[in-house]
Order: structure tokens, then sequence, then C-alpha cells
């Protein structure tokens, strides 16, 4: 049957489209654009880059901004994203705080807040969320209300079928099987939810030390131990959103830990978490407290990093700590295969290269194959960063259509 429906590939309104998003993306990318230029990496005439940039202006996506200096010939107009076509918000929530941030479109954070939660779960989490949302959206000068979307990180994973956090029962107030109709009941944007660790790999894939890799493992290791599979670009999270909960792994040289979801540990947490690294100092003689567990190991790793050429105490910390990373590494790499590893999270990262080229040799010997191993370089608040880059790529897939 000849002819076209409206909004069918091929017809000018999905080409204009296309088009549209193309210069949006270049905008994205370069920051500020002529028209000339825009014309060049599209491929469009003139006349036609023309009426692209005054469509997305008369659209509220593109502002006109400066022109170019110091070029011979007539100066050109230069355009860039108008930064408050939309906003987008993303919380890392843990047992003892919400950090919270907004984005502009192009992606600069323009408000932070932090709201200290530790004890407060009888004030209600709903009140907490929105408490901390609403901070930082004053902080950009903006309302509650013009945040197009919102990604909550939290530890653990709501289960799709029951609606329900699980593995993280350390979080105290958001286990309620009513708490996401709750918070929709409140939130006037639309918003998702995710695992911490899985939004670190979103961070460290869009911006860090992953980018360009399309199968990849992410091992955090702070509060906990978790990891994120990226597998063919996409996160495998799993039938209940348990993938990567290898904090439960069962592995040589440590007791086999047995109802695991109530002890909230098992066996690669109690061989390589956090609390094992002052363990670790104090039988080599090391004198350390062991609480609180995360600023001590992270002093302790940092320290080993910087004297283990002088003091062979640090360097046997580093090469016993290595030896039980690797331990559960191993079997991640014989099940997945990946490209790349990354090791991310505040302790694992404080030992720096040190702790790195040491894991790398043992798994030359434990592995089957051997990835890549490298540190996270997302530096600040990566489970923040990848909450916002989450909701912003929802975001811009929304606002940058004008098919609609």
């Amino acid at each position: 049957m000849a002819g076209t429906t409206p909004g069918t590939p091929g017809t000018p309104r999905v080409l204009r489209a296309m088009n549209d998003r193309a210069a949006l993306d270049l905008l994205l990318e370069h920051g500020t654009l002529s028209r000339t230029r825009i014309g060049k990496l599209t491929g469009l005439s003139k006349p036609t880059a023309s009426q692209l940039l005054a469509r997305l202006e008369a659209a509220g996506l593109v502002l006109a901004t400066g022109t170019t200096a110091g070029r011979p010939g007539p100066s050109a107009q230069l355009y860039e994203l108008d930064p408050r076509a939309a906003f987008a918000a993303g919380l890392d929530v843990n047992p003892y705080r919400i950090r919270a941030a907004v984005a502009d479109i192009t992606g600069r954070v323009v408000g932070e807040y932090e709201l200290g939660t530790p004890g407060r779960a009888s004030e209600g989490v709903v009140r907490q969320v929105t408490t901390a949302l609403d901070g930082a959206a004053k902080d950009a000068g903006i309302t509650r209300a013009e945040v197009h979307r919102l990604v909550i990180g939290t530890p653990g994973a709501f289960d799709p079928a029951t609606g329900r956090l699980r593995y993280a029962s350390h979080l105290p107030g958001w286990h309620s099987p009513t708490l996401l109709e709750e918070l929709a009941a409140v939130l006037p944007m639309p918003f998702e939810y995710e695992n911490d660790v899985n939004l670190a790999a979103v961070a460290e894939q869009r911006l860090g030390a992953a980018r360009g890799h399309e199968d990849f493992v992410l091992l955090w290791n702070q509060e906990g131990l978790g990891a994120a599979l990226v597998l063919g670009g996409r996160l495998h999270r799993g039938f209940t959103g348990g993938a990567g909960e290898v904090g439960f792994l069962p592995v040589p040289g440590t007791p086999l830990v047995r109802q695991v979801t109530k002890a909230n540990s098992g066996g690669y947490q109690e061989l390589a978490g956090v609390q094992s690294v002052p363990r670790i100092a104090r039988e080599l003689g090391i004198d350390t407290p062991e609480q609180p567990f995360v600023p001590v190991a992270t002093r302790l790793l940092a320290h080993a990093a910087a004297h283990h050429d002088h003091d062979p105490r640090y360097a046997a910390l580093l090469d016993r700590y290595a030896e039980r990373l690797a331990t559960g590494l191993a079997s991640l790499v014989a099940v997945l295969d990946p490209e790349l590893l990354v090791l991310a999270g505040e302790v694992t990262v404080a030992g720096g290269e040190p702790l790195r080229e040491r894991v790398q040799s043992e798994l030359a010997d434990l592995a089957a194959s051997r990835p890549r191993l490298v540190l996270g370089d997302v530096e600040r608040h990566p489970v923040l960063r990848g909450a916002l880059e989450s909701a912003l790529a929802t975001t811009r897939d929304e606002v940058f259509d004008t098919s609609r």
C-alpha cells in the first residue's frame, strides 16, 4: 500500500527531528558552535542549518550567545544549549546521609545539598527525600516542580515484583512495601531507583575509567563490597535486581556464611570487606583502631600506598589485601570474562597504584583470563554523579525529541 503515515521514518517531520537531535548533541559535546560549523558537522546546507537553529531557539532549546573573534572575515553568531531547558536531579542514599544534586541540561551541577540521617528513620523516608531534593533545588535557584526527572541511588535493590528494598537491611526506614507509592504521591516528576554501585559504574562508563568499554565489571568497596556488571554496554541487574551483590559470594579463606541476607554479609565481604583491613594491619603489628571501618581502612591503605617502600609491614598489608580482593575477582572473571575491571570506592582507591598492581599480579595467577585492571577516576561523589548522568540521559531523550 503506497504512502506513509505521520511519524514514519523518512518523513520530513522525522528527518527534521533527527537533524535537530544531531545538532543538539553536537552543542552538548562542543559547548558552542556557529551555524556554519553545525552545517559542516551535520552535512546540512546553510539555509537548512539556519532553519534548524531558528526552530530550536523558538523551542527554548538553544540560545544565541556571542560571536567568533580573532578570525579573518565577519564575525559569526555562536549558539549554545539553553542550560535552563530542563533540570535533572540525583540522590545518593546511605544509612548516615542523603546527598542530593541538581544539574542543568548541559550536565553542569547547579545545586547541591546534604541531609544527615543517622537514626532518623522515624522522621520518615519520604520527608527525608523531599527535604534533600528541595535543598538542592533551592541551591540551584529553582523549585522541586522544575526538576524534570529524579534518580535515587540506594544500597541493595528494589525487587521489581514486590517493590521492596532487598539486600540493604542496614538502611533504616526504606523497607516499607508502599514506599515507592508514597514517593510517587509527593514527587511532581518521574523518578527511578537504582543500586548505588550500578550508578558508580554509569559514572565511570560515561565520564571515567570505563569510557568506550562495552563489557566491564566495577568492584565497589566502601561500607560494603558490591559489583556492577556491564555486559554489551548495559547494566545487568538480575531477576530480583540483586546481580552484583558479590559480598555474599562464598570464597575460600573464610568460613561459610549461611543465611547471608539475615547476616547482611557473606564470604567475600568477610574476606575482603572494609572490616578486614584493620584486622590484617593488627596481625602485622600495626597499631590501629578497627572502627569506624571506612575511615580507618581508607587511612591505612593510603598510608600503605605512600610508605610501602620503606615499611615492610605496610608492603605486607597491601600484599595480603590484594590477594583477598583478587580471590573474589577471579570468580567474576571466570564467569563473565570482562574486558575491563574497575576498582572503585573510597577504600580501594585509597590503595592507589601500589594496590592495583598487586591485585593485577594476583589475578594473573588466579584468573582464567587477564582483563585490564584500572582504578576508578570519577573522584567526586561517583554514585551521585551516576544518578545525575542517568537522569540526564532520559531527560535529554525526552526534551530533545522535537518530533512530538
